[in-house]
Order: structure tokens, then C-alpha cells, then sequence
């Protein structure tokens, strides 16, 4: 706690800011090559940590009107269009269709190809993007505000005594969100609701991360448990986009045309489901919220008051040293 206590909201934000930077950079050459999946999904990652730091630190951030984060849409986009399609064919291909009989195994052939054909499309079209004007000129300018950063006067304050603050944005969202509430998924309207919902407790986990150095172990076990939340949604949503995608290039039904992966699909789907109810209806789901909120303000006023004491004792070394008599100079 010693480092988080000592710095300013300043020069932590800078601090993220420039690491997740500097990560969007490294992952692009790697990911113009396209010779392994992992770079791109590294590279989606960074941005959205560096899309989410921006948004929550903005309060002490004065960026040229021309860094705008609409500016990086596009990109995300193009980034999780090939994503998605890494993660259908690798789940295809190595979890689902070694589980199958020979005739649906042929079946499902022809919707490799396309996924493949579709995933080079989309590499292009990424390439595209990631070479464009548009971006790099982006880059280029918050490299360039990075060397001489504005900031508002409330840089200057301690990032100790603004923890529960700087999660205030999302705690304010996250626990109302109606996706927590849903006990079935029969329309897409619901399954979309539970889509956000991920998005948003992804946003929570970042954010926390983004202050791991002030939070005590309650606190990181929200972390943890947001982040079991988000894989069991991530696993849902891979599996409904992988369901339409069959259905979309099968010429009948899932059901009909590859029965056996059909039905491990669903069981697979409904074990997902039930994981995540448990979840959402326990101490850390959808009515927890308050008791994160007491946890943060403990963590705050803890932090404070560690603060505090290393400003004393950074006071008291001054005027140790300042009383210390000059080596030079005989008394």
C-alpha cells in the first residue's frame, strides 16, 4: 500500500494510461502477422483497459478535443469481429467436433471453410483499420499528449483519499442492472440484457484493477468473483453465437442437421446457466452492492490514514535533515 498511498490521481492515471498504451502498441505489429490468435485477443484486451482507464479517470485528464474515444470504435469493432471468429472455429473445431459421429463431423465441414473464409475477411478488413489515418494519427496524439500531459487541479490530490470515487461510475450502474434479475433466457431482448450485464461487470473488474494497490482482501475477492461472472457469460454468449452461426449456415435446423452437438449444446448451456445463477443470486451478485460500497469506503479510510502517517514521517525526515549540522562546518 505503501506505493498507492504516496501517489497522486495525477500520476497514476498517466501511469495506466501510458502502460496500456504502450501494450496497444506492442500487439500491433504481431497482430498484422496473423499467425497466431492470442496477439489479437492481447491486443482487444489492452485496448479496452486503455478505453476504460480513459473514461474513468477523465475528471483529471485534459485531452485535445481530436483524442476522442469514438475514434478507437471502429477499431474495437473490427478487433472483436475477428475475435468472435477465432473463438468459433477453435471451439468448433477442438471441443465440440471431436465429441461427434463421422456423418455430423462431415456435416459441420463446410461451416469451417466458411468461418475460415470469413476470419480472413475479417483480418483484412482489420488490417485496414490498424493501418488507416484515422488510428494511427490517434496513437500518434496521445503519444504526443503523453510526453507533456494536461491534467485539472485534481491531479494533484493523493489517489488515497479518492478510492471510492473512482468507483463510483460504475457501483452506481452495475447493481441496478436488470440482467441480475432474469431467471430464464427465452427472448434475445433477455439475452442481450445479460450481454450488458457482462459488459458492465467486465468494466467493474477493470476499474477495481485500476486501484488494486489500495484494496484489501474483501475487496479482492469482489475482483475474483467478477471475474468468474464474466467468464460464465462469456461462455454463455460463445455458445448462443456459435448456435446461430450453425443455423445461419446449416441448411436446417441445428436440431435436424447435427442433433448430437445440438444437444450438447444445450446441456453445456443449461450447466453454464445454472453456475451463473448460483452466483448472481449470491452474497456478490445483484444485491451486494452496498456491501462493496462499505468495503471500498473501509479501504479508503485506511489508506488515508496510511498517508497520512508517511506524510508525517516524510515531514520529520525533512527537518532531521535540515537540523543536521554541515560535514564543512565546525561547531
Amino acid at each position: 500500500m505503501s506505493f498507492a498511498s504516496t501517489v497522486s490521481n495525477g500520476d497514476h492515471a498517466i501511469s495506466l494510461i501510458d502502460r496500456q498504451l504502450r501494450a496497444l502498441v506492442d500487439w500491433h505489429g504481431p497482430v498484422l502477422a496473423n499467425k497466431d490468435p492470442e496477439p489479437l485477443h492481447q491486443m482487444r484486451v489492452s485496448m479496452r483497459r486503455l478505453r476504460v482507464s480513459l473514461n474513468q479517470f477523465a475528471p483529471v485528464l485534459r485531452l485535445p478535443a481530436d483524442i476522442r474515444l469514438s475514434r478507437l470504435a471502429k477499431t474495437a469493432r473490427r478487433l472483436g469481429l475477428a475475435r468472435d471468429l477465432d473463438v468459433l472455429q477453435e471451439r468448433l473445431e477442438n471441443q465440440w467436433l471431436p465429441l461427434l459421429p463421422a456423418a455430423e463431423i462431415a456435416t459441420l465441414r463446410p461451416v469451417l471453410k466458411q468461418l475460415a473464409r470469413e476470419r480472413q475477411q475479417a483480418h483484412g478488413q482489420l488490417v485496414d483499420q490498424l493501418k488507416g489515418s484515422a488510428y494511427l494519427s490517434w496513437l500518434a496524439q496521445m503519444q504526443r499528449w503523453l510526453r507533456k500531459p494536461a491534467l485539472t487541479p485534481l491531479a494533484d490530490e493523493p489517489l488515497a483519499r479518492w478510492l471510492v470515487q473512482w468507483q463510483l461510475g460504475w457501483l452506481s450502474q452495475l447493481f441496478v442492472h436488470p440482467g441480475w434479475q432474469l431467471t430464464a433466457l427465452r427472448k434475445e431482448s433477455q439475452r442481450d440484457q445479460l450481454h450488458d450485464l457482462r459488459k458492465q461487470i467486465k468494466t467493474a473488474r477493470y476499474q477495481l484493477d485500476n486501484c488494486k494497490a489500495l484494496l484489501s482482501g474483501p475487496c479482492r475477492s469482489w475482483q475474483a468473483s467478477f471475474k468468474q461472472m464474466q467468464e460464465l457469460l462469456g461462455e454463455l454468449n460463445d455458445l448462443q453465437v456459435l448456435q446461430r452461426a450453425l443455423e445461419d449456415q446449416l441448411p436446417g435446423a441445428l436440431s435436424k442437421e447435427a442433433p448430437e452437438l445440438a444437444q450438447l449444446l444445450s446441456q453445456s448451456e443449461t450447466r453454464c446457466w445454472q453456475s451463473w445463477r448460483a452466483l448472481a443470486c449470491g452474497p456478490m451478485g445483484g444485491g451486494g452492492g452496498s456491501q462493496l460500497l462499505v468495503l471500498l469506503q473501509a479501504d479508503q479510510r485506511r489508506a488515508k490514514r496510511h498517508d497520512q502517517w508517511l506524510r508525517v514521517c516524510s515531514g520529520i525526515q525533512r527537518a532531521v535533515l535540515l537540523d543536521l549540522p554541515d560535514p564543512g562546518v565546525s561547531r
